[in-house]
């Protein structure tokens, strides 16, 4: 099946299943706030923020898995893949022991981190060890995933993960209005890994009937490939610096302002988040394809596929930052109240860093296709861009510094720094080829944003009483962005030209 058609099937799952997901999970977030109660969803974010810390020493294998897999895929190297997902299963469970230990020891200080919550320590425990477990069987039967992400079958884990998280969320708010018992929602939590990693082996198993599910790999195997452990080895401190910078926002809000809080941060959170999951499950195995074009090494192809990637990733960034201003805080006063509504600020420091978080998959992608992590130091300099500046600017601006530190990194090392690298290690060409063109998408993206502005003050912009008038306002807003937008992009950008006529010959074919 070729890239475009796996491309294609990757988002019609993720598609269908991000709708069901999406309107369980904001009704579910609504039903666990009200009868769990904001410092309990507090406390389970914080705990997930730390599990996210923990899970650094995953090394950044994912990645490599991805990498040093597309090759043997594209000629069909069975013997290669089995070799290489040997190692990786020896790699992942020895990482799940250290991550369980390093969790033990986290959590002999809970006494002291958690000592002004109303909670008993017993359900901070049973929480966080259950989180724990959870987590550590991707490590221990789940690392044959990657085989299916590297060959564009991610509806295939989408199909299991979605189907069984809508289930879970179900039974977890049937349990929380009629019992209100938090231990028998946490266990839930549990369970869902247990029976997610049962399905997903036995679906691969049928998937690739030649690939070796049991590992009897020895520490031998790492001499073989030298050249993979280094590149893990660099990756790793790429992960380290992605979790500074987006995985340390709760832990400081937590630390400096108050556990409630991590809960309405959390609110936001879960929007963002949710549009940021759903683009990029519409683009589910796209990473894969580019690793499979930059391994058929067509220079002209991967520029060409570069820059539609980039100006498509443009236009649906800036539309979400155009549209997104007006909807937010009434959605959020119609789901849960004005009570969880933020200062205004904070809501254009996430619509900002929701835009970084788009425009640089691309520049992201290729740099991971071609196996470029040497640049070591810059995830260690963003981290400490980030943690510093976040601590310093929290002083001053509260809540919206945390964001504004954020910002700061992303600025310095993502829009500037990465580019420069890939088109220096990876193009082999000079970076004002890139800034050219980013400076047109940048100043088109702008004009639309103020064009946009006026003509917004003919519509009324006045607060929703109900869902249906905020949907009315949002189709308003949607449909004169798009009008302003589309066509300033598709003149002005040879890139956004191409994959449009890309776009509109498939669903011609079809």
């Amino acid at each position: 099946m070729s890239r475009v058609k796996n491309a294609i099937k990757n988002i019609k799952f993720s598609l269908f299943f991000y709708i069901l997901f999406l309107l369980v999970q904001f009704l579910s977030r609504k039903i666990f706030l009200e009868n769990l109660g904001d410092e309990f969803m507090g406390l389970t974010g914080t705990l997930q923020s730390f599990l996210k810390f923990l899970n650094l020493a995953e090394l950044g294998i994912g990645t490599a898995v991805g990498f040093s897999l597309y090759k043997p895929i594209l000629e069909n190297n069975t013997s290669k893949i089995n070799e290489l997902i040997n190692l990786f299963g020896y790699l992942y469970k020895k990482i799940g022991f250290v991550i369980i230990g390093a969790g033990f020891i986290l959590s002999l200080f809970f006494p002291l981190i958690f000592n002004t919550i109303s909670f008993s320590l017993i359900i901070v425990y049973f929480a966080f060890y259950s989180f724990l477990l959870g987590s550590c069987f991707n490590f221990f039967f789940n690392y044959h995933i990657f085989l299916l992400e590297a060959d564009q079958k991610n509806y295939i884990i989408t199909s299991y993960s979605q189907t069984l998280n809508l289930i879970k969320i179900i039974i977890q708010c049937f349990l929380v209005v009629y019992f209100r018992n938090v231990y028998l929602w946490i266990a839930l939590e549990l369970s869902y890994f247990i029976i997610f990693s049962i399905l997903l082996r036995y679906r691969v198993a049928k998937e690739y009937p030649w690939l070796g599910l049991k590992n009897t790999a020895t520490k031998s195997i790492l001499k073989t490939h030298p050249e993979l452990i280094k590149k893990i080895k660099q990756i790793s401190i790429h992960k380290f610096g992605a979790f500074v910078t987006n995985g340390t926002d709760q832990i400081l809000v937590f630390a400096f302002i108050s556990i409630e809080t991590v809960a309405f941060f959390g609110n936001y959170q879960l929007i963002f988040n949710k549009l940021l999951q759903l683009i990029n499950t519409s683009f589910a195995g796209t990473g894969a394809g580019i690793g499979n074009l930059v391994a058929e090494n067509n220079k002209i192809q991967i520029k060409k596929v570069f820059w539609e990637m980039m100006a498509l990733r443009f236009y649906i960034a800036g539309i979400i930052f155009i549209v997104l201003q007006f909807l937010v805080e009434p959605f959020i006063s119609l789901w849960l109240g004005d009570k969880y509504i933020l200062e205004r600020n904070v809501l254009f420091l996430f619509l900002l860093n929701t835009f970084i978080m788009q425009i640089r998959v691309p520049v992201d992608h290729f740099k991971d296709a071609y196996g470029l992590f040497q640049d070591v130091w810059a995830p260690v300099i963003q981290s400490i861009i980030n943690l510093v500046s976040s601590i310093i600017l929290l002083q001053y601006f509260g809540l919206a510094g945390i964001l504004m530190g954020t910002l700061t990194a992303f600025s310095l090392i993502i829009l500037i720094w990465r580019p420069y690298y890939l088109y220096k290690f990876g193009f082999k060409e000079t970076i004002w080829a890139y800034w050219k063109e980013f400076v047109k998408l940048t100043l088109t993206l702008t004009l639309s944003y103020f064009i946009s502005q006026f003509c917004f003050k003919f519509i009324n912009m006045s607060s929703q009483n109900n869902f249906f008038e905020l949907v009315l306002l949002g189709t308003k807003v949607c449909v004169i962005t798009f009008i302003i937008y589309t066509p300033l992009i598709y003149i002005s950008n040879q890139g956004f030209r191409n994959v449009s006529k890309r776009l509109v010959n498939l669903l011609t074919k079809k």
